[in-house]
């Protein structure tokens, strides 16, 4: 069965750093592109950022330099390392994959074919 799932999620104060975990189960991410989205309460779900299967990257504008994503394929785990957390990053992430070499942040039905089950980040004082 392929699964996706994330790991990693708390409570941090502003300011702070996380660092989330997606593990593959029942397929290799090496062939997969992976993506990161988020949800906070009462809003659209929206992109984060996003590794090729080749390690190309991208990033939402609202996160652009301060998170960094990365992938291990030994592991077969994508991480998403977050820092200077604010509390406006507050929601709950998931990770994706789709089988296309290329980055989206669009994760409209059909872009992403396996989701995971979400962790939850709270950024508050």
């Amino acid at each position: 069965q392929l699964q996706l799932v994330e790991s990693g999620g708390g409570l941090v104060q502003p300011g702070g750093s996380l660092r989330l975990s997606c593990a593959a189960s029942g397929f290799t991410l090496d062939y997969y592109t992976i993506g990161w989205f988020r949800q906070a309460p009462g809003k659209e779900r929206e992109g984060v950022s996003c590794v090729s299967r080749r390690g190309g990257t991208i990033f939402a504008d609202a996160v652009k330099g301060r998170f960094t994503i990365s992938r291990d394929n030994a592991k077969n785990t994508v991480y998403l390392q977050m820092n200077s957390l604010k509390p406006e990053d507050t929601a709950v992430y998931y990770c994706a994959s789709r089988t296309s070499q290329f980055c989206t942040l669009v994760g409209g039905p059909g872009i992403y074919d396996y989701w995971g089950q979400g962790t939850q980040v709270t950024v508050s004082s």
